[in-house]
């Protein structure tokens, strides 16, 4: 079988795939239309988020077995049309989902204590000790909106702490004894942290709007880890400067480019330039789960699943 590489990912990805037989071709620089003209030579192909496999691509790729995407998600692959051509699909949540549980609890706790903050200005020579006093974590309800593998990770990790732990899901019966599932109006009522785990569908683009926000009892802190385009840029920074939100940690966002690589390109939005200037918000550019260690175990669970499924 050979297989086409469209991103660079962790050495051990080709490595291995080649000791198993496989036939590996690197394509790192190719416009969409000239891999277009030759994918169908190739039995499989590997990805991270380089552009989206559309309806266009999958019926130019005639002898596709399967596409390995070399992160958590696949909205960016048409999924349903490739599955309609028996077309294997392939990711890799377990990889780094540890990687995005650790970046999510670091970004609670130096939101918390305004880490960001005090360095800055003891680095412009102040010395701001009240200002700086911060809050902790023990004692507050924490609200996970998705509890899959993301979800998960981020809960075991608040095992250490005096928390209570809510999740919210579509799928019945998955709480556990780091999380209680429970209903998305109890979640509102009590929740003092929100942090979201959800993957890009239709029924999470723009969940977190304004109606969303208002509907928590208390004010509350925002984290998303998940996807930038489930929450209303527009609509968080009001609640910012309302108090209603009392500060975010945004390592995805709505302007991001579908590849993830890039931000815009435009000018930029005035929703973001007030992220950028807000004392409470920490901005970081969709790393949670880009370890040096989850690299490795990104392209592992690919090798894996693809050995399990052709050999």
């Amino acid at each position: 079988m050979k297989i086409l590489h469209l991103d660079t990912n962790h050495s051990l990805l080709i490595n291995q795939l080649h000791d198993l037989g496989f036939t590996n071709h690197e394509d790192y620089t190719s416009s969409k239309s000239e891999i277009e003209a030759k994918v169908s030579d190739y039995d499989g192909i590997i990805i991270r988020s380089r552009f989206t496999i559309d309806k266009q691509f999958l019926d130019k790729a005639t002898n596709l077995k399967f596409i390995g995407r070399v992160g958590a998600g696949l909205e960016n692959i048409n999924c349903n049309y490739a599955e309609s051509k028996g077309i294997y699909l392939i990711s890799a949540p377990e990889g780094n989902r540890n990687a995005v549980g650790e970046h999510t609890l670091g970004m609670i706790l130096s939101l918390f204590n305004k880490l960001n903050k005090a360095d800055k200005e003891v680095r412009q020579g102040k010395w701001l000790r009240e200002d700086n006093r911060g809050i902790e974590l023990d004692g507050k309800t924490v609200g996970l909106i998705g509890y899959g593998n993301m979800g998960k990770a981020f809960a075991k990790k608040l095992k250490g702490f005096d928390v209570e732990v809510f999740c919210y899901d579509i799928k019945p019966n998955i709480g556990d004894e780091n999380a209680k599932q429970v209903s998305l109006s109890e979640l509102q009522n009590k929740a003092d942290i929100l942090s979201l785990h959800t993957p890009q569908t239709e029924l999470t683009i723009n969940m977190v709007n304004s109606e969303f926000i208002n509907a928590f009892k208390k004010s509350f802190w925002l984290i998303n880890t998940a996807r930038g385009k489930s929450v209303v840029t527009k609509d968080l920074v009001s609640a910012l400067k309302s108090g209603k939100i009392l500060g975010a940690g945004l390592d995805v966002l709505e302007y991001e480019k579908a590849s993830f690589e890039s931000l815009f390109s435009s000018k930029m939005p005035d929703a973001f330039q007030y992220l950028i200037e807000a004392k409470n918000v920490l901005l970081t550019p969709h790393v949670a789960g880009w370890t040096v260690e989850s690299k490795e175990k990104l392209a592992q669970t690919i090798v894996n699943k693809i050995k399990a499924k052709f050999c």
